[in-house]
């Protein structure tokens, strides 16, 4: 029996690499399963599930979000069941190999795409010829030669699951933050065939299709093809993700784009950063102003979701001009700004700056960055809080009315500001009760913004009442009034206030 496995970071996510392996496994498929798990189950118990099936090898998928839980399963495993040959193989084990330590515990190690060196490993186990090497260097992979693995997607994950979806590997660009730094090239899979397995996809009710393609849009030739064939069976439910490149948006693609409904369609787009000097530091290659003129186009003229990213902590990037990308950003009406923490990753090119930008990484997963030469430890932990207050408040959806007040004509300054209000009356940054966080918004409007609090407030009643927060309007209707009332008045309408929270609370 040979297990392929993972841990996912969500039931949600189904892995995509062990469905290639699996269906590249030739003659053993008839002998393997795909056996999926989350990091949020306990190991041993995963352990347990692996080893009551009597394997003869397991094949764990590495990466970022999982390694501490994996070297955990693992290590369980190998105190249980030494016997059982456990093979390693995923973006976080195949760089830095030897000098990790769930290299150590496990059999092999495959590098690289595996999809066709992880049948030749097990062919060679399970006859008994052992490699003489633990590390195994994988070879290019032919796409041509690949059996595609979309079939082995599962009624119940077309149901529940995002299906996770390649047209091409690889990139052309050297974003050296990125591992797709070290492609050469963007490969694409033969476009029939890749069209065919979509349209059996779609036939057995898939409707969210999420690409992975670093660079959808690279050769428009392609992407209208693959954009033409979702819109010939647009539907109802039908959901597409792609990652775009910003300044690459020709009139035929744009005219394509009108086409899709509202709720279709989301656009990931890398920004990263504005500041052309970091972009030469990292090998970006960007055309900035056409990049933002793309991202105001998107919005006034197509119903796609955009999700714009940025990274804080860049070489050479320091906090006041992070701030001026990110109001550059905000003025181009993303839907969301993702603000991501550069992390260390295995392998990437960026670790050549480590000396002369002093840059320091947790050495824990997901291994972010702690300080640079510009950044010192503590403003780093700020724009961390940032970046999660931000994703609660800004990208939620939730502060439609009051956030372009609340951020006025300093969008990144400004809420700094909120952030170390927050952070400093509630020392948390997770699990704030969302009623708690309207009322504590209300707040910081009255302490940190006086001369506009009242109009503030008013635009905090609408986000109140949209949100459907039982009693949370006559809250801060409350609130207001106690502001503009006489002394006995006010200590009338704290005691209805109070009045108020009891009824909710019950």
């Amino acid at each position: 029996m040979i297990i392929l496995t993972t841990l996912n970071a969500k039931y949600i996510h189904a892995s995509l690499g062990l469905r290639y392996l699996y269906a590249n496994l030739e003659e053993l498929q008839s002998d393997a399963k795909i056996c999926e798990y989350t990091i949020n189950s306990r190991p041993i118990d995963i352990a347990e599930k692996l080893l009551e099936q009597q394997p003869t090898i397991i094949g764990f998928g590495v990466y970022i979000w999982n390694c501490q839980e994996t070297l955990s399963v693992i290590s369980q495993i190998k105190a249980i069941s030494p016997e059982t040959k456990i093979i390693l193989g995923g973006p976080e084990i195949s760089y830095e190999t030897e000098q990790q330590k769930l290299a150590e515990i496990a059999d092999f190690v495959i590098t690289g795409a595996a999809d066709k060196s992880f049948y030749q490993l097990c062919k060679d186990i399970l006859a008994g010829q052992l490699p003489e090497n633990k590390i195994l260097r994988s070879k290019p992979v032919e796409l041509a030669e690949l059996k595609l693995p979309y079939d082995l997607y599962s009624d119940e994950d077309l149901k529940q699951r995002v299906m996770y979806i390649e047209a091409s590997r690889g990139c052309p660009f050297k974003c050296e933050f990125c591992l797709s730094a070290l492609d050469k090239n963007a490969y694409p899979f033969e476009l029939e065939r890749f069209l065919t397995a979509m349209d059996k996809l779609f036939q057995r009710g898939a409707r969210h299709f999420k690409f992975v393609d670093r660079t959808f849009n690279l050769k428009i030739t392609t992407t209208l093809e693959i954009i033409d064939f979702f819109l010939d069976r647009m539907c109802e439910g039908l959901f597409l993700h792609f990652e775009v490149i910003p300044d690459h948006l020709p009139e035929k693609l744009k005219d394509k784009l009108r086409l899709f409904p509202e709720g279709s369609l989301q656009f990931e787009v890398g920004i990263q950063t504005f500041n052309k000097e970091v972009q030469a530091h990292i090998s970006r290659r960007q055309k900035n102003q056409k990049s933002k003129d793309n991202l105001v186009w998107l919005r006034d003229n197509t119903n796609a979701h955009i999700h714009a990213d940025l990274i804080f902590g860049l070489p050479g990037e320091s906090l006041e001009s992070f701030a001026q990308s990110f109001d550059e950003l905000y003025v181009c009406r993303p839907h969301e700004i993702q603000m991501g923490i550069l992390k260390r990753l295995r392998g990437s090119p960026l670790i050549r700056h480590t000396e002369k930008f002093d840059l320091r990484f947790s050495p824990e997963p997901p291994y972010n960055i702690l300080s640079n030469n510009t950044v010192d430890f503590f403003t780093m932990q700020r724009v961390n809080r940032f970046a999660r207050y931000w994703d609660m408040i800004g990208n939620s959806g939730r502060f439609s009315f009051s956030l372009p007040l609340l951020l006025a004509d300093s969008p990144f300054d400004n809420f700094l500001k909120l952030t170390d209000w927050l952070f400093e009356q509630t020392g948390q940054t997770h699990k704030i009760n969302l009623k708690r966080l309207y009322e504590l918004i209300a707040q910081a409007c009255e302490k940190l913004i006086p001369e506009n609090h009242q109009n503030l407030v008013i635009q905090m009643e609408k986000d109140y009442d949209r949100s459907k927060l039982k009693g949370a309007y006559q809250l801060l209707a409350v609130s207001t009034k106690q502001k503009q009332q006489p002394p006995n008045r006010a200590m009338h309408s704290a005691r209805q206030q109070r009045h108020v929270k009891s009824l909710t609370n019950n």
